[in-house]
């Protein structure tokens, strides 16, 4: 009786670090994700200031910018974003908090690029709802 307590224990173990293995994979997915978007959307941000022809602008848009105030805030919101995503992989909690409302800003500013670039700006929301899921269904630091 006493190994099958041992045993039980040992297989609740195994569970256990199999399911942080998992969390922690989600992690990373998450990081990888947020470095990708991030430098996607600083690449936008770049074309978009170097030359407004480069996208194709549509008339009496509600959330109607000049294409050079959207090209700053997707830069800004890049770099932000891909340093957040580089955090995710020290290990930093914060980064885990500041990543869901990062991609949350990212959901709501590709959101309103989407008539400037609608497949791209889609394809990019999926991506963020994706590391918001990834992040808030890993387990915490404490768990593992």
């Amino acid at each position: 009786m006493a190994s099958h307590v041992t045993g039980a224990h040992s297989g609740a173990a195994a569970r256990s670090s199999a399911h942080t293995g998992i969390g922690s994979g989600w992690v990373v997915f998450a990081g990888v994700l947020m470095i990708f978007g991030g430098l996607m959307a600083l690449f936008s941000g770049i074309a978009a200031i170097a030359d407004d022809d480069v996208f194709v602008t549509t008339r009496n848009y509600v959330y109607e910018f000049d294409l050079t105030a959207w090209g700053w805030i997707h830069l800004v919101l890049g770099v932000v974003i891909t340093l957040a995503g580089a955090a995710l992989f020290q290990g930093a909690t914060w980064a885990r908090v500041v990543g869901v409302g990062l991609a949350g800003l990212a959901m709501l500013a590709n959101f309103l690029w989407i008539p400037y670039a609608p497949f791209w700006a889609i394809v990019l929301i999926a991506l963020n709802a994706l590391v918001i899921w990834a992040l808030c269904t890993a387990p915490s630091p404490s768990e593992r």
